[in-house]
């Protein structure tokens, strides 16, 4: 089997957030390839049966808020959990992902960039401005590549990650796919490992 895991995420999740470099440490521990592909949760929600938040029942908004504390305090980060921008549109900072990765740019490094930028910083992802910003600190041109996440093949291979995330059964943020099988959310990422250590085949499908 490929050594590759297929990450699909959202730069609007602080689930993504809180699991981001615990798993890309996992897998470079693991001597396993990431492949980076940012989803629409709005697409993937619309498809899968999935509520965004302001829709949920109150008691799942109030144990969603009790989770982030518990995890905040495991993975001992920082976390705003009620940040001035959210929701907040993650399209662009999806989008520009996409780019870096079809690159072999530093997705990793602006990822987590970008997270921090929502959850810790309390800034707007879904602003050029804030984007720019973060773009030129990593040594990057910040408006080439913003105007570059806007081309069509940008686009489509953003449409192909929702594409595959619907089909191949993932539902949020973030999913991590080991040779077909989900492992959603980064509480799985224990199992995850395991998994990859074991080198077992696939759960299969009821």
């Amino acid at each position: 089997m490929q050594r590759v895991i297929d990450y699909f995420y959202t730069h609007a999740s602080p689930w993504a957030y809180l699991g981001h470099r615990a798993f890309v440490e996992l897998a470079d521990r693991r001597e396993y390839a990431v492949r980076f592909r940012p989803v629409s949760l709005t697409t993937v929600f619309a498809e899968t049966g999935g509520l965004p938040l302001a829709k949920r029942h109150p008691v799942r908004q109030a144990y969603r808020l009790i989770e982030l504390q518990r995890w905040r305090a495991h993975r001992n980060l920082p976390l705003t959990l009620q940040p001035a921008y959210f929701p907040v549109n993650p399209d662009l900072a999806d989008r520009i992902a996409v780019l870096l990765a079809m690159d072999g740019g530093p997705v990793v490094d602006y990822s987590q960039a970008v997270f921090e930028a929502t959850w810790v910083e309390e800034r707007d992802i879904a602003s050029e401005a804030v984007q720019a910003a973060i773009l030129d600190g990593l040594g990057l041109a910040g408006t080439d590549v913003i105007a570059r996440a806007a081309e069509k093949s940008v686009v489509a291979r953003y449409m192909e990650n929702q594409a595959d995330a619907i089909g191949g059964g993932v539902f949020g943020s973030p999913s991590y796919v080991l040779n077909g099988e989900v492992f959603w959310g980064q509480d799985r990422l224990a199992l995850l490992d395991e998994a990859l250590e074991s080198g077992r085949a696939p759960y299969e499908q009821p």
